[in-house]
């Protein structure tokens, strides 16, 4: 079964950005931890939507929330947080 991804771009002008796309990465747990590190390292965030590339240059995002979590996350990243107020 396909996995449904959403991901909600926050920009430093308070404004968002909220995508849904299939699972990218398939299941082997390695190609998903390198796939999401080449992601934490980039200085562009690229999407096609509907026949439309969108290019968004990380220097003006805040952060960005993915729900699911990929299951396999690079080293480094925090896991088991909570967010508190």
């Amino acid at each position: 079964m396909e996995t449904t991804v959403y991901g909600t771009i926050y920009f430093m002008d308070k404004t968002k950005l909220t995508l849904r796309w299939p699972r990218q990465a398939g299941n082997d747990p390695i190609e998903i931890a390198s796939t999401v590190k080449k992601a934490l390292e980039s200085d562009r965030i690229m999407a096609e939507v509907e026949g439309r590339l969108l290019i968004i240059p990380v220097r003006n995002v805040k952060y960005i929330e993915i729900s699911p979590a990929p299951p396999k996350l690079p080293k480094g990243v925090l896991l088991g947080a909570e967010i508190m107020g």
